[in-house]
């Protein structure tokens, strides 16, 4: 089969083996795979959790068919249309565990529609519903909410009750959008002090929320603009992987300062995660209440590019590599 793997030279497409389904494991005939930012760590040649390296096939979400199913898996079977969050996406065939698969609703849904979905929504809902611990008439700041992970958090932030619901971006081009999927501000962090508009929107108390993208850049800012009592939920570093943390702010306004990653979750605990977004979020799903925008489409021949496009930095919403 075709599969983009990671070589010395970068990502090349080339030919390699197809992969066989473990007992508890689906075979997907994949049509459709998601960019996501952790794809540039592992094609750059870097590990990402258990993964990389050369030889390494990229990408973690991915739609098609199910071809073929292990002997333990009964929810699921040869034929179903299924989105999946699982490693070596960039393929024509990959594997997933069998509660990483979800069915593609049947309202016409496309499958490059379907590949954007998997990583935002589990991704999302964790962090605002389980580790977040949001409450109706809350206020919420997704950080880096121009990519498709951060509009899936404003669009689930809504439909959960948020009050008050904000969202960041470097680009002004890209924050004019965000009021479209669900934010009631749009922040320019390039802006000295940009925390200051936060709390004042919020009525001088400060975000009750903020799910972090970014991390290292704002990390003190986050906290001058989070409530006494506040939450952050550090799900990515596009900012940076380290930087000045104002420990006595963290300690002054008493915030809950939560990491969460898929790296070091068991497959128990992944399972959990899909099945409670799904029982929660799914009705929403089929209606086509929660989508993303697809910024462009590449054919699996032009993997490389497709990373490139990503790493410039000026697309908005999801990536798509057709198969």
């Amino acid at each position: 089969m075709k599969a983009a793997v990671v070589t010395n030279g970068g990502v090349e497409v080339q030919e390699v083996a197809k992969p066989t389904p473990g007992p508890e494991q689906v075979l997907v005939r994949v049509r459709a795979a998601g960019l996501n930012r952790a794809d540039l760590q592992v094609a750059s040649g870097r590990s990402h959790g258990a993964i990389g390296g050369a030889g390494t096939i990229v990408g973690l979400e991915f739609a098609g068919e199910v071809e073929a199913v292990g002997s333990a898996v009964t929810a699921v079977k040869p034929g179903d249309r299924v989105m999946a969050t699982g490693n070596g996406g960039y393929a024509e065939y990959a594997v997933a565990d069998w509660g990483r698969v979800s069915p593609v609703p049947a309202n016409n849904m496309s499958w490059e529609q379907a590949a954007t979905l998997p990583i935002a929504l589990q991704t999302m809902h964790n962090a605002l519903v389980t580790a977040g611990r949001l409450k109706e008439t809350e206020t919420v700041l997704i950080q880096g909410a121009s990519s498709g992970v951060g509009l899936m958090g404003l669009q689930i932030a809504k439909l959960k009750g948020a009050r008050f619901v904000m969202g960041t971006s470097t680009n002004e081009g890209r924050l004019s959008l965000l009021k479209d999927f669900g934010a009631d501000l749009a922040i320019d962090t390039t802006k000295p002090n940009w925390s200051e508009e936060v709390v004042a929107a919020t009525g001088g108390k400060g975000v009750d929320l903020i799910v972090d993208q970014v991390s290292a850049s704002v990390a003190n800012e986050n906290m001058k603009a989070a409530a006494v009592l506040g939450r952050i939920v550090n799900v990515g570093r596009l900012g940076g992987f380290k930087g000045e943390f104002d420990f006595d702010l963290h300690a002054l306004k008493r915030i809950d300062y939560i990491g969460v990653t898929f790296r070091t979750r068991s497959v128990e605990e992944v399972r959990e995660i899909v099945s409670a977004m799904r029982a929660d979020l799914w009705p929403d799903v089929e209606s086509g209440k929660l989508s993303l925008p697809i910024d462009k489409t590449f054919p699996l021949e032009q993997a490389a590019a497709a990373l490139a496009h990503m790493r410039a930095n000026q697309h908005f919403g999801k990536i798509v590599l057709t198969v």
